[in-house]
């Protein structure tokens, strides 16, 4: 006897639900509603906006972190891609809920987590960073990425991904983490 066959949508909103309630679980859902709207799907549009904020570093933030250890967690991440991030999720978990996490993410357009959540295992950030010096390494980081031409290591969380897959999932990393940098005039 064969399953049913379900409409493409309910068949995806009932495969992707696991992924969905873990997305909600660890984004921080509630500071999320604060945040700008930004979307990026490349790299070089995020280096825009890191450009125009970075002559408003003074304004007011909701963000967790300060502007420069901000753009060094963005550097890590994407530096974690050339060089391989020092702690991984299981396997398991990168095919399954990692994979899904990202599905969403993608389909959405956009990325939502816990802003103050540092990469496992990662250096920690320094709050004191010198901003400048900050957004250079970031932007030379990101230099490298798209000069990479060799394969690239598995995300500490969504297992392997394109170079494409890649730039989609930093960009995404990027908005998150600068749409909570208001840029709204000041009164």
């Amino acid at each position: 006897m064969h399953a049913p066959h379900l409409p493409r949508r309910r068949f995806l909103t009932a495969s992707l639900a696991p992924a969905a309630a873990f997305c909600t679980l660890t984004t921080g859902c509630q500071s999320q509603a604060r945040l700008r709207d930004l979307r990026f799907t490349t790299l070089s549009e995020a280096q825009h906006e890191l450009d125009r904020l970075a002559a408003l570093i003074d304004r007011p933030q909701t963000a967790d972190w300060t502007w420069g250890a901000t753009l060094t967690h963005c550097a890590q991440s994407i530096h974690f891609a050339l060089t391989g991030f020092p702690q991984a999720k299981s396997p398991l978990f990168q095919r399954t809920v990692g994979a899904a996490a990202f599905q969403i993410f993608a389909w959405q357009g956009r990325m939502q987590h816990d802003l103050s959540e540092p990469i496992p295992g990662a250096p920690a950030l320094n709050p004191a960073v010198d901003a400048q010096t900050a957004l250079t390494h970031l932007h030379d980081v990101i230099t490298a990425f798209h000069r990479h031409t060799g394969a690239l290591h598995p995300h500490f969380a969504y297992g392997a991904l394109s170079k494409a897959q890649y730039e989609l999932a930093n960009a995404m990393h990027l908005a998150n983490h600068l749409s909570a940098f208001d840029v709204s005039p000041v009164v």
